[in-house]
């Protein structure tokens, strides 16, 4: 099972950091017996690997290389690739590099690193045999890329940035078999790699006969890009530490096997 992270973008939203989005400190970890920062994207990767992943292919851009430092000793049991993004132009390009990588009968994990959610464990709400959608209910769908599903959990739209969506569930993860990436892929090539985002991607794939479900599983959902998002995802971080479950041992990058707090942890 591979999981796939964009991690190419500028983060224009919430920089000068001198540093990649996706290493930004949010919460923290206890490495040993010390407490020590937990950068954002770990949380991403660390829901992946909850789901099986025993590959994380990180797509970066130029100028990230402390992603590749950070990530280079792989991730509890899974092992860390990296794929260049030349230019950041858009979603469906970065992962799109990663295609290569995969193989037709293989699993696929996707999310985005400059975010937090839960459960952790909502990857494994999500069928193998299928485009899949983990929903998540937000205040502000027209900010996100909103899907609309039928009674059945279809996915008969997904609304992209529209004002007056007509859901409030957005998308924050994906799943799909390895075969289903290669033909999204196609589609996107076929279509003169106009689709930046996602969504009108998967609304030409549907309009072509495709079949995406999208499950409501989602309970909490942050964009940790603006400054707005960061402080909201530490008083996420917050209501739920110290819950009944608030331990989980991992292997973090380059260390041994530790415990991490539920409150810090992704």
């Amino acid at each position: 099972m591979l999981g796939i992270v964009p991690a190419a973008g500028r983060g224009s939203r919430i920089q000068p950091l001198g540093f990649s989005k996706e290493l930004l400190p949010v919460g923290s970890r206890i490495d040993g017996n010390t407490e020590r920062p937990c950068a954002v994207s770990e949380y991403l990767v660390r829901r992946m690997v909850h789901a099986g992943a025993d590959k994380i292919c990180f797509v970066i851009g130029s100028g990230k290389s402390d992603i590749l430092e950070y990530y280079s000793a792989g991730y509890a049991d899974a092992t860390a690739l990296f794929v260049v993004q030349p230019s950041p132009v858009g979603l469906c390009d970065a992962i799109f590099r990663a295609a290569p990588l995969v193989t037709a009968d293989e699993t696929v994990l996707v999310g985005l690193p400059d975010t937090i959610w839960f459960p952790e464990d909502g990857f494994l709400a999500l069928p193998d045999d299928g485009l899949s959608f983990l929903l998540f209910p937000v205040d502000q769908p027209e900010f996100f890329d909103a899907v609309v599903v039928d009674q059945d959990s279809r996915v008969k739209q997904i609304q992209v940035k529209q004002q007056n969506a007509q859901s409030n569930w957005i998308w924050g993860a994906f799943k799909m078999p390895g075969r289903t990436l290669h033909q999204l892929a196609a589609l996107w090539r076929e279509r003169d790699r106009c689709d930046e985002y996602i969504g009108t991607l998967v609304n030409a794939y549907l309009a072509a006969g495709g079949d995406a479900c999208g499950i409501k599983g989602g309970t909490a959902y942050v964009d940790v890009g603006t400054f707005n998002g960061y402080r909201t995802a530490l008083r996420l971080l917050e209501s739920v530490a110290g819950t009944k479950d608030d331990q989980v041992d991992i292997t973090l990058p380059g260390h041994q096997h530790v415990p991490v707090l539920t409150g810090e942890r992704g």
